[in-house]
């Protein structure tokens, strides 16, 4: 069962949760980062955790994340040698960056899950290239639009892109600076989009605004885009209509909402909205999501708003319960899977006593 699949939905997720505390808790094959916190727990995994539901008594470890040695965040069970794609890093928004371990083998499984870019290459009938104005480096994003632009068939171009500086700068009040480094940024771009063949777009909310606001490369991306990717940050349901219908009519706009906590994201619910915004899906029962009333953590209603609260539950990591410093409104699931969906997921103003300053990203 700890064998992932792309189709989970037979799986039992009580039964799955259960094998999975035997790989995470146990010597030969857990992590020494849990195999030490087990002692601290207040109950033992093994025999005590029997579900979903019981996943709820751990705590939320991401802030020790900070400092964690990534070896000690490599489970015993994958040998010696394991496959990793990359050490990648929170963004940094509120405090010091937080790292994980990105394993080869869940990247490839989590694509594959969320194969619409494979479906727009179908409908094109030919291999498409991508330029991913996205943050690389340390952050996810960037492996991810990699892989992507492989399964596109074609190749990636790139920009440089720290969204770190970006948030300096504001913090700073140098918003003409932010304002600059950002126009730099489309700046490149621009000139990808005048001299290559790009099929697919990749980039975050604000960048793609500034995108919008340049007639020249609107009509550049209507000529040749076949579909925009976006991810990083909020997206409004106004600004998105606005883009959908008017900017880019024709060209589908594929939101992902996810997070580096949880080793990837979501997918949009095809034909369905909530109040303008995408319905987002989570990789149940690898990765799921609750929304919860800030002051008192529990659950809201559906259609209500609160705080999302994710869990990636994998062989590949345990990270249970990090309360995001999202707010979004919960929306009912499929039928068969764990947790909650979310609509119109957007930053709180201030998260553990810190501003939060989007930026770029």
């Amino acid at each position: 069962m700890l064998n992932l699949t792309t189709d989970p939905s037979g799986i039992d997720p009580d039964a799955y949760v259960r094998e999975l505390m035997q790989w995470h808790f146990r010597p030969e094959t857990g992590c020494p980062f849990w195999l030490r916190r087990a002692a601290d727990l207040g109950f033992d995994p093994l025999a005590e955790v029997g579900g979903v539901a019981d996943l709820a008594r751990f705590p939320n470890v991401i802030e020790e994340f900070r400092a964690a040695p990534v070896e000690d965040l490599i489970p015993r069970g994958f040998g010696p040698s394991p496959r990793i794609a990359g050490i990648y890093e929170s963004s940094g928004t509120t405090g010091a960056p937080k790292r994980f371990v990105m394993f080869d083998e869940w990247l490839d499984i989590y694509l594959s899950w969320d194969n619409r870019l494979e479906e727009v290459v179908a409908t094109a009938g030919r291999p498409l290239n991508m330029l991913a104005v996205v943050p690389s480096g340390p952050h996810m994003f960037g492996e991810v639009t990699t892989r992507w632009a492989r399964r596109c068939g074609g190749v990636k171009f790139t920009v440089d892109l720290d969204p770190r500086w970006v948030k300096i700068l504001i913090s700073q009040g140098r918003v003409e600076d932010a304002y600059a480094y950002a126009e730099h940024i489309v700046d490149q771009a621009a000139h990808i989009l005048r001299t290559q063949d790009v099929g697919v777009l990749a980039t975050t909310p604000a960048l793609l605004e500034r995108f919008a606001r340049r007639d020249d490369l609107v009509d550049l991306i209507n000529a040749s885009v076949r579909a925009i990717v976006w991810s990083g940050a909020q997206m409004d349901a106004d600004t998105r209509e606005l883009l959908r219908s008017t900017v880019f009519p024709g060209i589908p706009l594929l939101g992902i909402y996810g997070s580096t906590t949880i080793l990837g994201g979501t997918k949009e619910r095809p034909g369905e909205e909530f109040e303008g915004n995408p319905v987002c899906d989570a990789f149940s029962p690898y990765i799921f999501f609750h929304v919860v009333d800030p002051e008192t953590g529990e659950e809201v209603q559906y259609g209500q708003r609160g705080q999302v609260v994710m869990t990636h539950a994998t062989k590949y990591a345990l990270l249970p319960n990090n309360l995001e410093r999202d707010m979004a409104t919960r929306i009912e699931p499929p039928k068969g899977t764990v947790g909650s969906s979310v609509a119109g997921a957007g930053p709180v103003t201030a998260f553990g006593g810190v501003t939060v300053i989007e930026g770029v990203y």
